[in-house]
């Protein structure tokens, strides 16, 4: 969604209840995952393949992330599920993930604000929804 918004592609969304999914989608998607997204009468679900799609067909603006900083972040989510699933408070869950926040945070002000530097990338816009659902979780 942060990919066809950056690209200014028109859209039409449509939000499915999760918990008691439409026939049509679950149809066109038996494994019942978000997002998916139909081109050219093709359904895809996988969010890494539909930006590389997106970035095919919708060249301008660019927003491939230079492969010197593709994994920027990319510890973070992994990190956060893994502290907030952890009963014990002593398992170095907690440190792991702020020590993947303050690499990001370094990160950003030796190279920012964005992870590339000066435009927003697909890391970016990667990243952000993760970092947001950190936040409203912690």
């Amino acid at each position: 969604l942060l990919t066809l918004e950056e690209k200014k592609v028109p859209y039409k969304l449509h939000l499915i209840n999760l918990a008691d999914k439409p026939k049509w989608f679950t149809e066109v998607n038996p494994e019942g995952k978000v997002p998916v997204v139909k081109f050219d009468d093709k359904w895809v679900s996988d969010s890494d393949v539909l930006v590389g799609i997106l970035e095919e067909k919708y060249a301008e603006p660019c927003l491939q992330t230079p492969p010197e900083f593709a994994s920027v972040g990319s510890k973070i989510f992994g990190s956060f599920v893994t502290f907030l699933k952890s009963k014990d408070p002593s398992d170095g869950s907690e440190q792991a993930l702020l020590n993947e926040l303050k690499a990001l945070d370094d990160h950003l002000k030796a190279h920012g604000p964005y992870i590339a530097g000066e435009k927003v990338t697909a890391a970016d816009l990667s990243l952000a929804p993760k970092l947001y659902h950190l936040k409203v979780a912690l």
